[in-house]
């Protein structure tokens, strides 16, 4: 459905969309890069607005969040459209479609799907949320109030007006970095001119006191730098801490980038490594089920606190206050660990 935006600001015959930070100058009639915001007569409407392409029951640890209310379940809902263009996208058959469809679903209508398949919260993904910012904003204030909580799973390119409104209802985001956020890949590959923002936007959330976790797909051959992995990890330490976890995600050939291969296992334990070695108490390794570094373990005493196998959480060695079985110590984990049955995780949901 159409709905007039609030993210946007008309500067002579220009309308500028604020959604995200390429700011869109915009004539009469004319939609900007993501395909559903548009200037209509000098204002800017929002043509997907509740119109949900793609909808689905996840683990939490699918987005991936590991240290946000573990074990809990999520209604995952996207749309169509996109602000970056990854030619490697696994969702490209949502994200790199510049024309709306999907079934129209109001707030209310999405909460209540949210409570019937028993979720805990509700998840904005498969494509990227902040061009639909208006609409997850509207179904959050709705979950809140139903004692659901809200989650993104963004690119994180937003302005301060976007993150001037995020922080009113968002609990936990996950920004995925891509290729290490080296500039040359992001522009190549993801049709983004300057990484600044996403790190702009991930300092403020933070300081706003949203749940941040960082993703970081390793793209083999274009975007699989250690040095840069390096620098990120430092960047994270200096300024977020080291309690801020980051995931390095195996890619799989996918989109226009079929030709390469998926990323050998032993360039994301290297990543992972060099993250360790500069102090980061929380370093993942995603999409390779099994691994040792899925795992969580305590920065303490060195003992496995969180055993994962995907995105099953297989044993849990914390107390009801997260603190380490054996040494103590209190992780950074926010809320509670949801005990509830894992063995029907993944289903699809009827409207």
């Amino acid at each position: 459905m159409i709905r007039k935006a609030e993210l946007f600001q008309v500067v002579g015959d220009r309308v500028v969309c604020t959604a995200c930070a390429r700011k869109c100058h915009l004539k009469n009639d004319q939609t900007g890069f993501c395909g559903v915001r548009k200037s209509i007569n000098g204002q800017l409407f929002l043509l997907n607005y509740g119109t949900i392409e793609a909808i689905h029951m996840d683990p939490i640890e699918k987005k991936p969040l590991v240290h946000f209310n573990p074990g809990s379940k999520v209604l995952s809902v996207g749309t169509t459209g996109c602000s970056w263009m990854c030619l490697y996208c696994q969702n490209y058959d949502l994200s790199q479609r510049r024309k709306v469809f999907g079934t129209e679903i109001s707030p209310e209508m999405l909460v209540d799907l949210a409570l019937r398949y028993g979720a805990e919260g509700l998840a904005f993904t498969y494509n990227e949320p902040l061009i639909f910012l208006e609409y997850a904003r509207d179904a959050a204030f709705v979950a809140k109030n139903k004692g659901l909580f809200s989650t993104f799973v963004s690119n994180g390119y937003a302005t301060d007006e976007g993150v001037n409104m995020m922080k009113s209802f968002l609990d936990a985001i996950t920004i995925d970095i891509k290729g290490n956020a080296n500039k040359d890949f992001l522009r190549k590959y993801a049709a983004v001119p300057d990484p600044e923002p996403i790190f702009n936007t991930i300092l403020d959330l933070h300081k706003f006191g949203v749940h941040v976790e960082i993703t970081d797909l390793i793209v083999p051959q274009v975007g699989d730098q250690l040095e840069d992995a390096k620098k990120l990890s430092k960047w994270i330490i200096d300024n977020l801490g080291p309690d801020v976890p980051l995931h390095f995600l195996r890619f799989h050939p996918d989109y226009k980038m079929d030709w390469l291969p998926f990323t050998p296992v032993t360039d994301l334990e290297q990543h992972y490594k060099v993250a360790k070695g500069q102090g980061l108490n929380f370093v993942y390794i995603g999409n390779v089920p099994g691994n040792k570094y899925e795992n969580t373990y305590c920065p303490n005493c060195g003992a496995a606190l969180i055993r994962r196998n995907g995105f099953e959480i297989l044993e849990w060695n914390l107390d009801e206050n997260n603190r380490c079985f054996k040494c103590g110590y209190k992780m950074p984990i926010v809320g509670k660990f949801f005990r509830g049955s894992l063995d029907e995780r993944f289903y699809q949901v009827s409207i």
